[in-house]
């Protein structure tokens, strides 16, 4: 599947040519010198259109009791994907993220969780994909969060999509 892939954006509306690891790092630094507890969620969110699918990844950084400030990029596959499928290419794209910017985190003690847009409730369609996408997350040694607890995929990526 071809994708187009944006830069790295803030909810500002600028634009960076660094990686992500290089905008959290700098982020960080900036936050740690001013005194704050920092956390760090990551999340993906799609919105399918009847010729392809638009996808949003992403990297929130929370202050301890100061409200916070996230980084985006959009994404646009150019084919109609199955539910399953692309709740479980959120969650990868969430992942890939995750693994780009642990070394970090680790490097600057901060903590880290991957959110995944998917219900909890087995009435919801996008359950199918919750046992798969909670065992990729915690596979991969991260921090596992569903709805409602998800916000950085349900609430964050879910308005920039």
């Amino acid at each position: 599947m071809k994708n187009e892939q944006q830069k790295w954006r803030n909810f500002s509306g600028e634009f960076f040519d660094q990686s992500i690891a290089a905008i959290i790092e700098s982020a960080i630094i900036r936050e740690q010198k001013a005194g704050h507890r920092l956390k760090v969620c990551v999340g993906s969110d799609s919105q399918a259109y009847k010729s392809h699918v638009e996808y949003a990844t992403v990297v929130v950084v929370l202050r301890e009791g100061k409200g916070g400030f996230m980084f985006m990029r959009n994404h646009k596959g150019t084919r109609q994907i199955g539910i399953k499928e692309r709740m479980l290419k959120e969650v990868t794209m969430s992942v890939e993220e995750a693994y780009a910017i642990c070394d970090i985190l680790d490097k600057y003690n901060v903590a880290l969780e991957v959110h995944a847009d998917i219900n909890t409730d087995p009435k919801f369609e996008s359950n199918i994909a919750l046992r798969d996408a909670m065992g990729y997350i915690l596979g991969m040694g991260f921090v596992f969060k569903a709805k409602p607890y998800a916000f950085a995929s349900s609430s964050c990526a879910d308005k920039v999509v």
